[in-house]
């Protein structure tokens, strides 16, 4: 694997550039770590260490009138927190690797990429990297259903509760002691 710093992360990230895909950590600050999720979900937040974010929205002018820009459910205080929990179901590590993979893919569905046995490997590496920054100790949690932790996600994601102002958006939350991070994809029908 793939040593941690910041040019293996800034080169796992990259896996979402060509995505609308929401990708970075911020410092754990609250014994509650939703309420550093809404941290990350303002546009400006840099990551923790000073390393690459990616974030297509930076530029967009829906941010100057609203820096949550697209997200609409924002766990800004403990009442906010909780609805913003009720959305998502803890995964186990693997699961998290293999959803890290997905939300990189075109329309998040690793089944319609013809090529994808080709680029599995090297995505999967760069999966490993960004889990490489949370210990095993960490915890993560997706959107995308009661049955979060059963799915395949290299298999279709059929469902996903939304956050944002998109109607698909399919998310992972990273939760170590000392840092949270966030990887979010958009698509918009």
């Amino acid at each position: 694997m793939t040593e941690l710093d910041e040019r293996s992360w800034a080169e796992a990230i990259g896996m979402y550039e060509r995505r609308y895909t929401i990708a970075k950590v911020t410092a754990r600050k609250h014994a509650d770590w939703v309420l550093d999720v809404y941290t990350l979900m303002r546009g400006d937040t840099p990551d923790v260490r000073g390393w690459r974010v990616n974030d297509p929205y930076v530029e967009e002018p829906e941010r100057r009138d609203d820096p949550f820009h697209p997200f609409t459910v924002l766990p800004s205080n403990h009442a906010k927190a909780d609805e913003f929990r009720l959305r998502l179901s803890e995964i186990p590590r693997a699961s998290a690797k293999r959803l890290l993979v997905a939300l990189s893919t075109p329309w998040i569905d690793v089944e319609r990429v013809p090529d994808f046995e080709e680029s599995r490997a090297r995505l999967e590496e760069k999966a490993d990297t960004v889990l490489s920054r949370f210990p095993e100790s960490s915890r993560f949690y997706a959107n995308t259903g009661r049955k979060s932790a059963d799915l395949d996600y290299y298999k279709r994601i059929t469902s996903c509760t939304e956050v944002s102002v998109y109607t698909w958006d399919p998310g992972l939350v990273l939760v170590s002691e000392t840092e949270v991070g966030m990887v979010w994809s958009f698509i918009a029908w």
